[in-house]
């Protein structure tokens, strides 16, 4: 669960009640994206036949340009997801990262959860010993990532849903 019980209103877009504009939205989509492309080729080397996660990804950026739906988007999430299933370690990390991405255009706050399942996917791909120190390295590119739009929600959103994210984000 990388979702809080309470929802933040920074993370609901305008029309809804909330804080975010649309064009904030599609960045922590773009950025999500960028988080789960970042890791993809661990899913790839495992499933290369298997394009889920890739077309979440596309999906995800397609929804912050509006070439597709946000339900359109959503559904490719889900069939990233659904590439996991029968994975472990890293490659199921990075598919669920991708569904996350594709999760964005629905409720913006699954960006969280495409940043932390690529900081799992990084660490579970380290050699032996080599994981957290390839965790604070992925979380410091995907910060490298950010936006200035968007920098400080998601560097807040991170330190109060950290324990939510199996703690991937203390670096």
């Amino acid at each position: 669960m990388i979702l809080a019980k309470v929802r933040d209103t920074r993370f609901l877009t305008i029309r809804r009640g909330g804080t975010l504009t649309d064009s904030d939205h599609h960045r922590l989509a773009l950025w999500a994206a960028s988080c789960a492309e970042h890791v993809l080729d661990l899913f790839e080397s495992a499933r290369p036949a298997d394009p889920r996660p890739r077309q979440a990804i596309e999906h995800a950026r397609a929804w912050a340009r509006g070439e597709v739906t946000m339900t359109q988007a959503r559904a490719a999430g889900g069939h990233a997801m659904g590439a996991a299933r029968d994975l472990r370690g890293a490659p199921r990390h990075a598919a669920f990262a991708a569904g996350q991405a594709g999760a964005v255009a629905h409720v913006a706050a699954h960006e969280l959860g495409a940043a932390a399942y690529a900081i799992k996917a990084a660490r579970a791909a380290a050699p032996d010993g080599e994981g957290e120190t390839a965790g604070r390295r992925e979380s410091q590119w995907q910060r490298d990532q950010l936006s200035e739009a968007i920098r400080a929600l998601v560097l807040d959103d991170q330190q109060l849903r950290n324990n939510l994210c199996w703690s991937v984000f203390n670096c």
